[in-house]
C-alpha cells in the first residue's frame, strides 16, 4: 500500500506495541487515512467533570455509591443496556454513508455500556476536596465493527507488525470509514455524557467543570502549514490551551492537564499521552493455567499483592483483575516528565473508588 503521504511519526512516553501502529502513537498522513493508526475502539476516550460534591461529605458512603455504580453502569463482555437510551445521533445519514446501518440495532442496545480490560468509571478527590467522575471507553461494538469491515476492505494484514492499513481520503473506502469515524466519535461522546450523569445522579451535586476527549480517532489539522490527517492511537491531542483528562492505574492520581505552545509541542504534533502506559502484557501480569488448573506460566502479580496497593492508598474497589492492577503499568508522574515543556497540569486527583468489569468477564470491544 502507497505510505508516500506520511509526513511525520511521534511516540509518546506512555508508548507501547499494538497492531500495526504503537500504542502511544502519532502519525500525520497528507492524503492518506490509517485505520490501524485508530484501531479497533474508535473514539476511545475519556471524560471527567468536577462536582459541587466535597469528598468530605460522601467518604462514608463510598461503598454504597460504587455498589449503586455497579448495578446501574453495564461493565463487561458485549453488555446490554439494561435501559433503552435514545439519542439523536441514531438519525444521523453517517449511518448510511459508513455502511453500518444494519449495527444500528447493536448500537442502541449497548450504548451507555462500559466494557472490559481497561475501561473504568472512577471517582476522585482534587486538591480543594471536590469529587470528580471520571470513565474512559470507546465505541463498543459498533467501533469494533465499523473497524473489521474497513480492515477488510483494505486488505489488512493481521498481526502486530504489520504495514499499517492506508486507506486514500478520496477513494470510496476512504469515505465510508472517515464517516465510520466520525458516527463512532459521536456514539463515543454520547455513551460517556450518559454514563457520567448516571453517576452523578447517584452521589447527587451539580457538575462544575467538563473535559472530555478522545485518543483514538483521526483529526483533519494544520502542521507546518500543512493540511493533514493526524491519527492519535492512545494519544490526547494537547494543542495550546487544549484541555485532556489522563488517567494512571486503579491505584495512581489521575490529572487534568492542559497543552502549552512551545518548539517541543509543535514537534510532538501538539500530542500527550493518554495514560500511564503498559510494563507487562495481560497473560504476563495474571499468568495461564492448563485444563488441569495447574500453572503453566506463574503469575507475575497476585490479587493479594493489587489488593495490599489498593488497602494503603484507601481506594475501594468493585470488579477489575491483576491483568489491571497497579504494578502492570507505569507511573503516570515520571511518564508525564518525559513531556515537560509541552503540557502543564491543573489538577491532580486521587482515586477513592474504582469500578471495572469483573475477573473473567471477557470483551471483545476493548481497546
Amino acid at each position: 500500500m502507497e505510505a508516500g503521504s506520511a509526513l511525520k511519526g511521534v511516540l509518546c512516553a506512555d508508548g507501547h506495541l499494538g497492531y500495526a501502529h504503537p500504542i502511544g502513537g502519532v502519525v500525520a498522513y497528507e492524503e492518506h487515512i490509517s485505520i490501524s493508526g485508530v484501531g479497533f475502539d474508535i473514539a476511545c476516550g475519556n471524560m471527567a467533570v468536577r462536582l459541587d460534591t466535597r469528598y468530605e461529605d460522601i467518604a462514608a458512603q463510598a461503598g454504597r455509591i460504587l455498589s449503586d455504580v455497579g448495578r446501574t453502569i453495564s461493565f463487561g463482555v458485549g453488555q446490554k443496556n439494561a435501559v433503552k437510551v435514545d439519542h439523536e445521533l441514531f438519525d444521523s445519514p453517517l449511518w448510511d454513508e459508513a455502511g453500518a446501518r444494519d449495527l444500528k440495532t447493536m448500537a442502541r442496545q449497548q450504548l451507555g455500556t462500559v466494557g472490559s480490560g481497561n475501561h473504568y468509571v472512577d471517582l476522585f478527590e482534587d486538591e480543594e476536596g471536590f469529587v470528580w467522575i471520571g470513565v474512559h471507553f470507546g465505541s463498543r461494538g459498533l467501533g469494533h465493527r465499523i473497524t473489521t469491515r474497513h480492515l477488510a476492505l483494505a486488505g489488512a494484514k493481521d498481526g502486530m507488525e504489520v504495514e499499517p492499513a492506508l486507506v486514500h481520503q478520496d477513494s470510496e473506502v476512504g469515505r465510508s470509514y472517515l464517516a465510520g469515524v466520525e458516527l463512532g466519535g459521536l456514539y463515543a461522546y454520547a455513551g460517556r455524557e450518559w454514563v457520567v450523569e448516571r453517576v452523578r445522579q447517584i452521589i447527587g451535586g451539580r457538575i462544575t467543570d467538563s473535559v472530555h476527549n478522545h485518543h483514538n480517532f483521526v483529526w483533519r489539522e494544520n502542521h507546518g502549514g500543512k493540511e493533514c490527517w493526524v491519527v492519535r492511537k492512545g494519544a490526547t491531542p494537547a494543542f495550546p490551551g487544549q484541555r485532556g483528562f489522563v488517567g494512571g492505574s486503579m491505584g495512581d492520581n489521575a490529572v487534568i492537564l492542559h497543552g502549552v505552545d512551545s518548539p517541543e509541542s509543535a514537534d510532538s504534533l501538539y500530542s500527550t499521552v493518554h495514560g500511564a502506559g503498559r510494563l507487562f502484557g495481560r497473560m504476563e501480569a495474571k499468568g495461564k493455567k492448563n485444563k488441569a488448573g495447574q500453572w503453566v506460566r506463574p503469575p507475575r502479580f497476585t490479587r493479594d499483592e493489587m489488593d495490599a496497593w489498593l488497602r494503603e492508598k484507601g481506594i475501594l474497589l468493585r470488579g477489575g483483575d491483576v491483568d489491571e492492577s497497579p504494578m502492570v503499568y507505569r507511573r503516570l508522574e515520571e511518564v508525564l516528565a518525559h513531556h515537560k515543556g509541552t503540557i502543564e497540569v491543573e489538577h491532580r486527583l486521587r482515586p477513592f473508588a474504582v469500578a471495572m468489569a469483573g475477573p473473567g468477564e471477557f470483551d471483545p470491544y476493548k481497546d
